[in-house]
């Protein structure tokens, strides 16, 4: 009789787990997906509500050995058990852990009953079968199916596979690729050249990965999502609490995590558990002033400093300001990777609409020429001479002129509160510049340090009277 009870216990629970994604969880793995452990509870139900949502892609960002790539596994078996149809693509970091992450699921609906009373895949979904013959490690369907699962990564291939669901589960290996602004980028371009173009119309997108750096793959995808207009869901959590108390005891304990911080360092542990972007942990610029309305009124002068691109690859980056008071209030910014013969145009246009008395071009590399063209059509199409042009070369150290300005940078130059929505790239391009480490692009600090400079040299701060006229 009590062997009767067990049975019938276990088959209110199997009929449970049909129907909530953590009762399965609990089902199958008890010893970890526990009722006491409320941030799996929460993980998993929010994996639930948001592929029955309208909501459009999940970002979920949670620290190592919590269970985020086992979550993930199980919420495929889950949703293949609920839906025969489903066509699911997961991604990981190398064909390795992609691999295993298919083989997991497949096994497990592949499992066969060998004890009366422990459940198997089978016992829930009994309908939902490998098909026979077609149950590669990577790439396998489902009975009445075809081409149900794709597992694949950055060096694997997804050519002519559609998928419902697109499921990325941490994209990157280590400290060193986070620092890696070129892996970052190939990152984003494998995920929106292959697997986006994967993606069925209505499809989903679950981004879960621990977070690393402001531009990897999570940090870009909110940010490209929400301008689209695209909803999304973004879950983030801390392995330390903001009031000092651990995610979860069991999983990490606050002397494991305290060890394990002491023995990685700040930066890593920061962004490995708690979330915070180990490239803002080491970014130059820690802060930036702002104004609400610059006092024109006031301005001794308004300015602009050019640096022109060096490279096919650089961005052009005009700074225009107002001084005041010895700081620099930012007025507009022209930050693109357009040819010389579209900059010249806009760049002259932008020194005529906001009244620029002084204009300062670095000569290198061509930017003699540019300042050149850009005061011909100021004369030829503006007809005006109210701006002086001064070109100079810059033979100083980049990156110590970058380094040694850049507490008067955060000190002395005002933004308009709206600077991150009107230049984006140049915004982003100084938010996520590194003190350490590989810096892609460093068009928008140099262009920046250059107005430091202009500001706070005798020469800098003359004001030139014009000639005459507009």
């Amino acid at each position: 009789m009590m062997m009767d009870d067990k049975v019938i216990k276990l088959g209110a629970r199997i009929e449970l787990a049909k129907s909530d994604f953590f009762r399965y969880c609990n089902l199958m793995a008890p010893d970890f997906y526990k009722f006491s452990r409320r941030y799996l509870v929460e993980f998993c139900n929010d994996l639930q509500d948001f592929y029955y949502s309208d909501d459009e892609v999940l970002i979920v960002n949670m620290p190592p050995r919590h269970g985020k790539s086992r979550t993930a596994g199980l919420f495929v078996e889950w949703l293949l058990g609920n839906n025969r149809n489903a066509k699911i693509m997961t991604g990981s970091y190398n064909e390795t852990l992609s691999t295993m992450f298919s083989k997991n699921v497949r096994n497990a609906i592949q499992e066969e009953k060998a004890d009366k009373y422990k459940p198997v895949y089978s016992d829930i979904f009994p309908l939902t079968k490998i098909k026979r013959g077609d149950g590669a490690m990577n790439l396998w369907s489902l009975e009445g199916g075809y081409n149900n699962y794709l597992a694949t990564s950055p060096t694997g291939t997804a050519t002519g596979f559609g998928a419902s669901l697109l499921i990325i589960d941490d994209l990157i290996k280590n400290a060193e690729e986070a620092y890696n602004e070129a892996v970052l980028e190939k990152h984003w371009d494998w995920f929106t050249n292959t697997m986006l173009s994967r993606l069925e119309e209505g499809g989903k997108i679950i981004i879960i990965m621990t977070r690393w750096a402001s531009g990897d793959l999570a940090g870009r995808a909110l940010s490209h999502f929400e301008e689209q207009g695209i909803k999304v869901k973004h879950i983030s959590m801390k392995a330390m609490q903001d009031d000092g108390t651990m995610l979860c005891e069991e999983v990490l304990s606050k002397k494991s995590y305290a060890m394990k911080v002491t023995a990685m360092g700040e930066d890593i542990a920061s962004s490995n558990y708690q979330q915070i972007p180990i490239d803002l942990k080491g970014c130059l610029y820690s802060s930036f002033k702002t104004y609400m309305q610059a006092p024109y009124e006031q301005f001794e002068k308004i300015c602009a400093y050019t640096d022109t691109a060096d490279t096919g690859a650089d961005n052009l980056c005009c700074i225009i300001y107002g001084v005041y008071n010895q700081e620099a209030y930012i007025l507009d910014i022209y930050y693109t990777k357009e040819a010389m013969e579209v900059t010249e145009i806009e760049t002259a246009k932008r020194l005529y609409e906001n009244n620029v008395n002084v204009a300062d071009i670095e000569s290198n590399n061509g930017g003699r020429g540019f300042a050149r063209s850009v005061e011909r059509i100021l004369k030829e199409t503006y007809k005006s001479n109210r701006t002086k042009i001064r070109w100079f070369h810059q033979s100083k150290n980049k990156v110590a002129r970058i380094l040694s300005n850049s507490t008067w940078v955060m000190d002395h130059i005002y933004y308009p509160e709206n600077w991150r929505d009107r230049w984006p790239e140049y915004y982003k391009a100084m938010v996520s510049y590194q003190r350490e480490g590989k810096n892609k692009h460093d068009d928008a600090p140099d262009a920046t340090t250059g107005v430091a400079e202009k500001c706070t040299s005798k020469l800098g701060m003359r004001v030139l009277k014009p000639k005459g006229g507009r």
